[in-house]
């Protein structure tokens, strides 16, 4: 007669070597980069609700944060070589939120409230504009892999508008000089940035570290490594420079292809 613990243990070592000749599941390699998108779109929401709640520069911080993290789902999902048309979506979906309306709104809050009809339309550029940027972007991602941008990438307007409101919130004194002050510099701003998204400049691409791309583009990639430092010395006034630097130079560069095309 077998008492029930040992029909027990029994139950217990076959469901082991049933287990043990089963192939385990393993988490798809999806997942990784898919947590940084989502940790992107979550640092959108929360800027939304910080620049509600009249907590603009912790906001405009946060849309700095959202940007990392969605550099970093880029590179993890090269790294693992899991890019898919899921995570190009989902992509695309947090960046029209932590990179369109989030910066929207806070210049809306910061200025161009003060201008009713107007100042909606021009906050309502940058989540507009970005997103014809981002469903031409998932186009192009189908004919393969380019070494640059097709139009100013929108976490870089982003990134551009953050660092302005970062480096001037508390020096608005330097536009006490023009009839509509900081609005003055912010209009014109908008709409630029705005423009060179749904435009055809080239912009740079952070390449990827893998061997045959760091033989292939050594001055790209010690450039991005001189932007990194910049930032981590002057903070928002390096973000400044180096968003600036970053479109100028997109812009030189689209300038000089135009002529050659008109006139090569």
């Amino acid at each position: 007669m077998k008492y029930p613990i040992q029909k027990w243990k029994r139950f217990r070592r076959r469901r082991k070597r049933e287990k043990d000749g089963r192939p385990r599941k393993q988490i798809p390699r999806i997942v990784v980069p898919s947590f940084f998108t989502l940790m992107n779109l979550f640092c959108g929401f929360l800027a939304i609700i910080s620049i509600s709640e009249g907590r603009l520069f912790f906001g405009a911080w946060l849309i700095v944060f959202a940007g990392l993290f969605d550099a970093l789902d880029g590179f993890m999902a090269r790294l693992s070589n899991a890019t898919s048309q899921f995570g190009i979506e989902l992509d695309s979906i947090s960046d029209v939120v932590s990179f369109g309306v989030a910066p929207g709104f806070l210049l809306y809050t910061f200025g161009l409230g003060e201008m009713p009809f107007v100042g909606i339309i021009l906050s309502a550029l940058p989540p507009l504009c970005g997103a014809v940027r981002l469903a031409r972007y998932n186009v192009d991602a189908q004919e393969g892999p380019a070494d640059f941008f097709r139009g100013l990438p929108i976490p870089s307007q982003a990134i551009m508008i953050a660092a302005f409101y970062l480096t001037f919130y508390n020096r608005l004194d330097l536009f006490a000089g023009f009839k509509y002050g900081a609005n003055t510099v912010i209009v014109p701003l908008i709409i630029l940035l705005s423009f060179l998204m749904v435009s055809t400049i080239p912009f740079d691409k952070i390449p990827s570290f893998d061997r045959q791309s760091i033989k292939k583009h050594k001055g790209k990639i010690a450039l991005f490594v001189f932007y990194g430092i910049l930032i981590l010395l002057f903070q928002e006034i390096g973000l400044m420079m180096v968003f600036s630097a970053f479109i100028l130079k997109g812009i030189i560069i689209g300038g000089i292809l135009f002529f050659r095309e008109a006139y090569g």
